[in-house]
């Protein structure tokens, strides 16, 4: 009787369950009663087991490719955010269309590109200038004087981040004024050059500018530099030599204020390196250093060329007309500070030494520009 009641117990619980779960069915309409069965105790266990497996829901099998797909797009989405912490400005308008980790690669390209072009512009129209007006230490004022104009209207006008940004402190000035002396004394030296030999060999000579920050680097900022790169340069340096022997237009004044001009830029791009800072960009610094500029070239010019300046003033405007005259002048001036601006967003995204190879990649533009352009003058 006990073996049966129980038999009883188990027929009920199995009812119970297969009214929760429809999807276990009695394998025949006509089975009978649990209760009429007599079995044994063990034999009743093992069957309430399997009845209570099976009333369990089936869950559907999971895809672990599916999970692997979502772990990498996870992933790919948190380094595209990680790529996109840092990006300035324009990287970050740019990143819509080439993407968070090629925008900064954009970017120094565009900044090389501009640079390049407004150098070749600059570079054909400043010695067409020395060729009705041969007075370098007053077009150098010039160059930086129009410069600085720039710089004070884009400020006033409200375009501050493309002018000075901000009012620097005294220890920042300090730190400025070493880097723009410089600029200002390799901008002169630079054009007694242009003004004495062709375009062709000034930028020859300073294709050696590499050479020069190698060194500079090395001595002030403790960045060495491979040797695979260093020794690229000894071709440079064999091929100036070369061209400069056989120059026709050939004289030690053009040379030597090329080489100076070498020197003074190799400083100028090492400390100015050092002055850019998060709060102080390179635009921000190029026009500080124009101001500083400003302020060296203008009393030299006048000291060298101020005696005889009004009168070179009037054969020119006598030989070209005074609209052409004032207005390459200008010109020639805003060219100066637009591509050196970009030479100076470039710097601060490259090293020194790399900045003087893009340097002399640029010079090889602007010397068949030159050649073409004044037929091989």
């Amino acid at each position: 009787l006990r073996i049966a009641g129980r038999a009883g117990a188990e027929a009920n619980t199995m009812q119970a369950i297969t009214k929760r779960s429809p999807s276990i069915v009695p394998a025949s309409a006509n089975a009978r009663p649990a209760v009429a069965v007599l079995r044994s105790p063990v034999a009743l266990g093992a069957q309430f087991s399997v009845l209570k497996r099976a009333s369990q829901p089936v869950l559907p099998l999971k895809d672990a490719s599916a999970d692997a797909r979502h772990h990498v797009v996870v992933k790919a989405a948190a380094g595209d955010a990680d790529a996109g912490k840092d990006l300035d400005p324009l990287e970050s308008a740019l990143a819509k269309v080439v993407g968070p980790k090629n925008a900064p690669t954009v970017v120094t390209l565009g900044y090389i590109l501009l640079w390049y072009a407004l150098n070749v512009g600059f570079n054909l129209l400043n010695k067409s200038i020395f060729k009705y007006f041969p007075f370098p230490w007053t077009v150098s004022t010039v160059h930086v004087v129009v410069g600085l104009a720039y710089c004070m209207v884009m400020y006033v006008i409200g375009f501050k981040d493309a002018s000075f940004g901000r009012v620097i402190s005294k220890k920042e000035f300090g730190t400025i004024a070493g880097p723009a002396t410089m600029h200002a004394l390799g901008h002169i030296a630079a054009n007694l050059s242009f003004a004495a030999v062709a375009i062709s060999l000034t930028h020859t000579v300073k294709t050696l500018e590499p050479a020069f920050n190698v060194v500079l680097s090395q001595l002030i900022l403790g960045q060495s530099t491979p040797l695979p790169a260093v020794l690229s340069l000894i071709p440079i340096m064999v091929g100036v030599g070369l061209a400069s022997a056989g120059e026709l237009s050939f004289n030690w004044m053009g040379f030597s204020t090329a080489m100076l001009s070498n020197l003074t830029f190799g400083f100028r791009a090492v400390w100015s390196k050092m002055a850019m800072s998060k709060t102080l960009g390179s635009t921000a610094l190029y026009a500080y250093t124009t101001l500083v500029s400003a302020i060296i070239c203008t009393p030299l010019a006048l000291l060298v060329e101020g005696g005889r300046l009004q009168a070179g003033a009037d054969a020119a405007i006598a030989k070209v007309g005074a609209q052409q005259f004032w207005g390459d002048l200008f010109m020639v001036g805003l060219l100066y500070h637009l591509y050196n601006q970009f030479a100076f967003n470039t710097l601060q995204r490259v090293s020194p030494v790399s900045h003087g190879v893009c340097n002399v990649v640029k010079r090889i533009a602007i010397i068949g520009s030159s050649v073409g352009f004044f037929n091989q003058v």
